[in-house]
């Protein structure tokens, strides 16, 4: 955006800047201007979608077993006969009216 200015061009826009609005008056102003681009990103990011530019590692704590807790085993359920079904088959000689 500003890669043509250069070192002498900042010096001026300073200097332009300082004369217009004094120094009292500049931390003012750039403070307004980052929190200006800060909205304008986070409104960006609301339309496009992104909740967070860089997801962060969520460290998930590991649980600690427990003193008292003692390991259980269920017994699988035992197979049960079914009766015989017979099998479903489609009968391909019966069509829907056209």
């Amino acid at each position: 955006m500003l890669s043509g200015i250069g070192v002498p061009g900042i010096i001026l826009l300073v200097i332009l800047a300082l004369l217009l609005f004094g120094p009292n008056k500049l931390p003012e102003l750039g403070r307004a201007v980052g929190r200006t681009f800060r909205e304008f990103k986070d409104g960006a990011r609301d339309i496009i979608g992104e909740d967070d530019p860089a997801p962060r590692k969520q460290e998930t704590p590991t649980p600690q077993p427990l003193a008292s807790q003692s390991q259980t085993y269920v017994a699988a359920p035992e197979k049960t006969q079914t009766p015989d079904a017979e099998p479903i088959t489609a009968d391909h000689n019966k069509r829907l009216p056209e």
